[in-house]
């Protein structure tokens, strides 16, 4: 039983390789962006409030995401592991999850600016199902149908250049402090560098596997 958490500036990939890993390691995959999209789209007075931050790029506050969290952690099935996209955000939120769950392992994604910005604009999720596609290197069968369930692919909104290069400067403020927590924690580190914007899901896929192996948690 696995327990992961994944790191990696917005469009690093992080969703496309926890869901691949998903059937791999035979985890669940508890993604906060996912779930706070899911809740802006009941409408609910939470949802608008995470609405707020969502749209302007910034983070939702530590205790909203942590309850959200917990909530989440406690649907897992006994016995099994899980990969963590998205959390923790904040040093806060690393000793709140320390007091619920033992991290195994981080995994961390190096991306350079310039792709993570291409990636971004060329994203496209189903409005349905949720599955991520890429116009340049993942496209669908069919031009904006999802392949796996028919629904129509959408591109989010805070996929724009200018909240792209936001994103990446809160994720980068916020996540170096994360880093050294986890490494002052003699928290194992599996690091994965994709430096071509044509790199294929499964080469990067297949090295964090390699990575988990030799620490023995695949």
């Amino acid at each position: 039983m696995v327990k992961l958490v994944i790191f990696g500036p917005p469009g690093s990939g992080k969703g496309t390789y926890a869901s691949r890993l998903k059937e791999r390691l035979n985890v669940e995959v508890i993604s906060t962006g996912d779930i706070f999209r899911e809740m802006i789209k009941t409408g609910t007075s939470l949802g608008e409030s995470v609405r707020e931050y969502v749209e302007k790029g910034l983070l939702v506050p530590d205790e909203i995401t942590f309850n959200v969290l917990k909530e989440n952690l406690a649907k897992i099935p006994k016995g099994k592991g899980f990969i963590l996209d998205g959390y923790p955000r904040t040093v806060w939120q690393a000793q709140a999850l320390d007091r619920i769950a033992k991290i195994d392992a981080v995994i961390h994604l190096i991306v350079p600016d310039w792709i993570i910005v291409k990636r971004l604009s060329s994203r496209r999720i189903c409005q349905n199902c949720g599955a991520i596609y890429n116009l340049l290197f993942l496209k669908p069968k069919n031009d904006m149908i999802c392949d796996k369930c028919g629904g129509p692919l959408y591109q989010r909104s805070d996929d724009t250049p200018e909240v792209v290069r936001k994103r990446i400067e809160v994720y980068e403020k916020q996540t170096q402090p994360l880093l050294a927590y986890y490494r002052d924690k003699n928290v194992p580190f599996v690091e994965v560098k994709c430096e071509k914007l044509e790199t294929p899901p499964e080469v990067i896929v297949e090295e964090i596997l390699a990575g988990l192996k030799k620490l023995n948690l695949a």
